[in-house]
């Protein structure tokens, strides 16, 4: 199977691109999935269910919290296998309908879209900021460009406070804030992603996907004759023309240049499948409009396939997306699975190092331990500690650890055993947590092994 040709040598827009925004279906498809998205992301962080973040990947407490249920970072594993069924899923979707991630749900295009409309309300239309643009810069245009760049680094702070609000608690960063008490590891992360973004998102924009996406290099071998693209009809559109003539032999396209203005990228869809297209739609949203103004059929951009444009049928199932399917659907299985056998507790035993064994009488040794236990689980927040074989050995120390206060400390134990001859024996520690039961093996030593 040949890969689609992707044009690659047309250059690229000079300057700055001022983005004309339109309405249209595809826009309105982009609100439906953009709005959700961006509700999720700016909420998900307040939600809390027990006094506990829904979603928080806690770096001070070793766990992760997903939707009130903690796991371990020893199961990190797990979101590795999410990665790679979304990366499938991405690959899918690819297959059979193009870059519309990137149009529709890229967080890059969400808050490029967002930042573009803030410098519409604040500076006008794009025919008037390209108009500005070439103008001496006076008071008011300065004022309202001040306006627009404090509402980005708004935008961008509250953007950036929030993305760190996963990894630590946002009320504990909005109150150390309100102090004047944040840490300076938190306060540069916020700083960082907040300069991050008000740069992606207000200044470089389609700079990255044109050099910096990676999915814009390798689309060309993703696609196939079959996947459904934005893309221009040139059976019905050339010749293009300023104007039907009178004898039908121009095209339907009038050489307007909208779907130019509208493109977040700056191309022309004219030119035929690009790899810096993210398939948003824009430009067919805008294309539409002029026919129908001028009274003829839309569709003249549209999301169709290579083989359709030729008159060819198209094909639904191909082995291509076939393959990817399995494998999205094998990895969403596997993590599904993996999630339902998470670690409940996690244990180390540590032996006290300076001295192997003491002596506290002729015949009484002791050995000493450090032990930390976290909890994943909700059943009880206390884990009894005991001996498997408590009538040879006596166990000194915490008899249950309280995993609300001492989660992730190391406590100490010492074992002591009256013992007669030389012994180097295997214990194991009890761990009962509710209904659940954990063992973990240590070793007992004496002077005379």
């Amino acid at each position: 199977m040949e890969k689609i040709p992707v044009v690659q040598d047309i250059p690229a827009p000079e300057g700055k691109l001022h983005v004309r925004l339109t309405e249209g279906r595809f826009q309105n498809v982009r609100r439906l999935t953009s709005w959700p998205l961006l509700a999720l992301f700016f909420s998900l962080v307040w939600i809390e269910s027990n006094g506990e973040p829904w979603l928080l990947f806690s770096f001070e407490q070793h766990r992760i919290l997903l939707f009130g249920n903690a796991i371990s970072w020893r199961d990190l594993s797990l979101l590795a296998g999410l990665l790679i069924a979304a990366a499938a899923l991405l690959f899918f979707v690819a297959v059979a309908w193009g870059r519309v991630w990137c149009g529709f749900a890229c967080p890059q295009s969400i808050w490029t879209w967002m930042f573009i409309r803030i410098e519409n309300i604040t500076e006008g239309s794009a025919h008037t900021r390209a108009r500005q643009a070439r103008q001496p810069i006076t008071g008011g245009l300065a004022s309202r460009r001040l306006v627009k760049h404090l509402l980005w680094l708004a935008l961008a702070l509250a953007t950036s406070a929030t993305f760190v609000g996963y990894f630590v608690p946002i009320r504990q960063i909005i109150n150390a804030s309100a102090q004047f008490q944040l840490s300076v590891d938190i306060a540069a992360w916020i700083g960082i992603i907040a300069l991050l973004t008000y740069l992606n998102a207000g200044l470089v924009r389609e700079k990255i996907c044109l050099h910096a996406c990676p999915y814009a290099r390798f689309q060309s071998v993703m696609f196939d004759a079959d996947t459904q693209t934005v893309s221009y009809d040139q059976s019905r559109g050339e010749p293009r023309v300023s104007r039907r003539k009178g004898d039908g032999s121009a095209g339907d396209c009038v050489d307007c240049g909208i779907c130019q203005q509208v493109c977040p990228t700056g191309i022309d869809i004219r030119n035929g499948l690009q790899a810096a297209c993210i398939d948003c739609g824009a430009c067919i949203d805008g294309c539409d409009q002029v026919m129908k103004k001028l009274g003829r059929p839309p569709g003249l951009i549209r999301f169709t396939s290579e083989s359709r444009l030729q008159g060819q049928p198209g094909r639904v199932l191909r082995p291509r997306l076939t393959g990817y399917a399995l494998v999205m659907v094998s990895a969403f299985a596997g993590v599904i699975f993996g999630f339902t056998d998470t670690t409940e507790l996690l244990i180390e035993i540590r032996r006290d190092r300076t001295a192997l064994f003491r002596q506290m009488d002729r015949n009484t040794v002791c050995n000493h331990y450090q032990i930390k236990v976290e909890g994943y689980q909700k059943q009880s927040n206390s884990v009894l500690v005991t001996l498997a074989e408590p009538a040879e050995f006596t166990l000194f120390g915490p008899p249950a650890i309280d995993l609300s206060e001492n989660s992730a400390n190391w406590l100490p134990y010492r074992i002591c055993a009256t013992i007669p001859q030389p012994v180097k024996r295997t214990l194991v520690f009890r761990f009962i947590n509710g209904d659940s039961e954990a063992r973990k093996e240590t070793t007992f030593l004496t002077h005379r092994f």
